[in-house]
């Protein structure tokens, strides 16, 4: 099972806030450090400083970091063009050495588009723009080497690209497609995506996910044992009930709402959810953590959740 740490700076975190993080995670052994992709804050808080940037961030973090693989979840179709994405993600793919993923959905949260004058359409198109990204995105990278790459959508329209830069992973990064719908987003992970992720479901609606994405899978003829399967959850552990109610409260949570839809209580209590998930399909778990302050958080799950998965 891999542990992934998963936080979102919106809500208020510097640069630095994020890098201490991300190097104390990589010395505790995390598989990855992700950040979301967002640019206002959502409910309480002022969100200062400000948001930062997702690629520019990771990009600096590649270089200040040695192992941990990094990425987002997920970046939103609707910020970049998908060729600017596409050498954004490859070059700071070079930038780490070859540890970048890259996790794309169709962007949901209009108040932070209206915000910074985003153009925000309609569901139906962003699921479409998001088809066309992940087809002009993955085709570029994956194009050989001294060839051309063009495409033709509704949406986006590629001429002669030269297809460059190609990222040090190849033929790609791992792709990550992640949500909850029922029919298009488990043919989507099927067509394009290395992972599917499920973030904040509940144990029964997750196993029904997973079982939905198999069979887009093998609707598309591709084995389903290849998909990588997660699920993203709020973490909240404490060596004691006292622990785990001040860390539920330092992010204006309540231990039981916690306990029932994240990964809260105990340690042995958060083993035996990450189990009951793992049984549902799961093999590896973000970690979502709201306090970037709070590092001995992440060493109290290193020394008594990592060694029992």
């Amino acid at each position: 099972m891999d542990l992934r740490i998963f936080v979102e700076p919106q809500q208020g975190a510097s640069y630095d806030d994020q890098l201490s993080l991300a190097r104390h995670a990589e010395a505790l052994g995390y598989d990855a450090f992700f950040r979301s992709d967002h640019y206002l804050k959502m409910g309480e808080g002022s969100g200062l400083p400000g948001p930062t940037d997702s690629w520019i961030t990771l990009a600096g973090l590649a270089r200040e970091t040695e192992r941990i693989r990094l990425g987002t979840m997920v970046s939103a179709a609707t910020f970049r063009l998908p060729g600017v994405l596409a050498i954004s993600v490859a070059q700071v793919d070079a930038m780490s050495g070859g540890r970048v993923e890259l996790g794309l959905g169709t962007g949901w949260y209009e108040s932070e588009h209206r915000a910074y004058g985003i153009p925000f359409p309609p569901q139906s198109e962003r699921f479409a723009r998001l088809e066309e990204q992940l087809a002009i995105i993955t085709g570029l990278w994956e194009a050989a080497d001294g060839s051309s790459f063009s495409f033709e959508g509704d949406h986006y329209a590629l001429v002669d690209s030269p297809a460059l830069p190609k990222p040090h992973q190849r033929p790609r990064p791992p792709v990550i497609v992640g949500g909850s719908g029922p029919v298009r987003t488990p043919r989507l992970a099927a067509r394009f995506a290395d992972e599917y992720n499920a973030s904040f479901l509940s144990l029964e609606r997750f196993s029904a996910q997973c079982r939905r994405v198999r069979e887009a899978c093998e609707a598309a003829d591709r084995d389903p044992a290849s998909m990588v399967l997660s699920v993203a959850l709020v973490l909240c552990c404490g060596s004691g009930e006292d622990q785990v109610a001040a860390r539920a409260a330092a992010i204006g949570r309540s231990p039981e709402e916690l306990r029932k839809n994240g990964l809260a209580g105990t340690p042995a209590e958060v083993v035996d959810k990450i189990g009951r998930y793992a049984e549902a399909g799961a093999t590896r778990v973000y970690l979502q953590t709201l306090d970037l302050h709070d590092h001995d958080h992440l060493s109290l799950v290193a020394a008594e959740v990592m060694p029992l998965l």
